[in-house]
């Protein structure tokens, strides 16, 4: 209850003002961690002796990697995290395992695709025999701290578990949004420094003790750029890039944060996303439609307490699934005894020239799943698989296998070109191991059906995800409010 009064207080948001307007400043220069010891890749592969290790780990929801001035964007769109990378650990490749927020995350917590998860329409919970992280950093004595915004991620749905504390920050500092096409999407209130200064707060608490901080960002999701004009035009593209801009600046603030509590040299910083997000590169605007490249090529960035020379830059693909088992590795601690994904401890070594990289970690068929219909409280499931194994990534719908796509990355990065007619055998080949896939035995697990109010539903929609509204007359009225709009404008997430 203290702890709730405190964040809710204006003064504590007052007391915290100097912090923001410094990290504002800063924020316009290259981080340079030359308070950090040196290491080598030795010293990297013995991080998992030390006990007095933290993780803070930040989902910036919706954030596609080229937009990331670290992946090799023109703009200078993130410094802070581009700093992260240039003292850490970078992931060239790396593929989220679906591109709707709540199958994405459950897959990435749980280290399991979504076909186990089990995580595919809009009501499923997490099912409760799944080991979460937070669940493994509290048994160990961590304290556990999670700040989210997004409403897929709340607690009813179960990604609470493990958490000492886990909520959705009051808001208490305005924005100026984009106001979207979508006629059901409006504006959540707040901006992301409602979660970077209640992750403040808590670090400000936990000096003698271990922890695990989990900040969900959602400013890119919603196109907000803070209270000022935007850094780099007017159009959609523009203003997603203003976004990522200012949230790289709230990264600045907890890194900034981190330094000045003495916690820097003893804290892992991880850097994620979700999905990614569409801009007509296949007629279309968003995400949680289809799986093609941007929806799916998300960061990743680990910054160990350490300073690596030049940074360590791992080229081979990896997945979402990967993130846990990589990140418990790296700090010493049990692994999650059910995933799917790999420690890539073994990649980034070898990236650093520390042995060679084994064959189970190389040249990997890379999977994701979106169930088209997941906003959907009834009817057959429309779903779609790809399979991405360099150079190619093949896309085959689950209830219509006949349907397919092919693309080879080397000619066509932008996965333009259909080739499933072409190279019918390559595509056959990969039917084939979508089909075996799909036969394995899976969990007998049990997902929830968590029943979700009309305030929920609200909150959702506020976010751009058109769901049905509890009331059948509701329901009627917004079909045909949204049968007067026009078509073309943006899509219902």
């Amino acid at each position: 209850m203290f702890l709730r009064k405190l964040i809710d207080s204006p003064w504590f948001y007052f007391s915290l003002a100097g912090i923001v307007l410094i990290a504002a400043v800063l924020s316009q220069f290259e981080r340079v961690a030359v308070d950090l010891p040196a290491a080598t890749a030795e010293d990297l592969a013995s991080l998992g002796e030390r006990q007095d290790l933290n993780v803070v780990f930040i989902l910036i929801d919706t954030l596609r990697a080229d937009r990331l001035s670290a992946y090799g964007y023109e703009r200078e769109t993130t410094p802070n995290m581009d700093a992260l990378a240039a003292r850490g650990i970078r992931f060239e490749q790396v593929e989220s395992q679906s591109s709707w927020t709540k199958a994405s995350m459950a897959s990435l917590w749980l280290g399991l695709l979504p076909e186990h998860t089990g995580v595919t329409r809009f009501f499923h919970g997490l099912p409760k025999e799944g080991t979460l992280p937070a669940e493994v950093f509290q048994r160990a004595g961590f304290r556990t701290a999670g700040v989210w915004r997004n409403g897929w991620v709340a607690n009813n749905f179960g990604f609470d578990r493990g958490f000492d504390l886990y909520y959705r920050p009051t808001p208490n500092r305005q924005a100026s949004p984009v106001q979207r096409h979508n006629p059901s999407s409006q504006r959540i209130q707040g901006t992301d420094l409602d979660a970077t200064q209640a992750g403040a707060e808590f670090l400000s608490g936990v000096h003698d003790d271990r922890f695990f901080l989990y900040l969900h960002y959602m400013d890119v999701h919603q196109y907000t750029y803070s209270d000022t004009a935007p850094v780099y035009g007017s159009l959609f593209s523009d203003i997603y890039d203003s976004s990522l801009h200012w949230v790289d600046q709230n990264v600045g603030v907890v890194v900034d944060q981190l330094r000045a509590d003495g916690l820097l040299d003893n804290t892992v910083i991880v850097i994620a996303s979700d999905h990614g997000e569409a801009f007509f590169e296949h007629e279309g605007e968003g995400h949680a439609r289809n799986l093609y490249w941007e929806v799916q090529d998300v960061p990743l960035i680990i910054a160990p307490p350490v300073a690596i020379q030049g940074g360590i830059v791992v080229s081979e693909p990896v997945a979402n699934i990967d993130i846990w088992p990589t990140v418990l590795d790296l700090v010493g601690l049990p692994p999650l005894p059910d995933a799917e994904g790999q420690s890539l401890m073994p990649l980034i070594l070898a990236a650093a020239g520390l042995g060679e990289v084994p064959p189970e970690l190389k040249g990997r068929a890379l999977i994701a799943q979106l169930d088209r219909s997941w906003g959907q409280t009834a009817g057959s499931s429309d779903e779609i698989i790809s399979l991405r194994q360099e150079p190619y990534r093949f896309i085959m719908s689950r209830e219509r296998p006949e349907e397919t796509e092919l693309f080879d990355h080397g000619a066509d990065p932008g996965e333009q070109s259909d080739l499933s007619q072409v190279d019918s055998e390559v595509a056959a080949g990969f039917a084939e191991d979508v089909a075996n896939f799909l036969a394995e035995p899976s969990q007998d697990w049990e997902n929830p059906e968590v029943e979700i109010d009309e305030m929920m539903r609200a909150q959702l929609r506020a976010l751009g995800y058109a769901l049905p509204p509890s009331d059948p007359m509701e329901a009627a009225r917004r079909k045909a409010e949204a049968e007067r709009v026009r078509p073309g404008g943006r899509w219902d997430k």
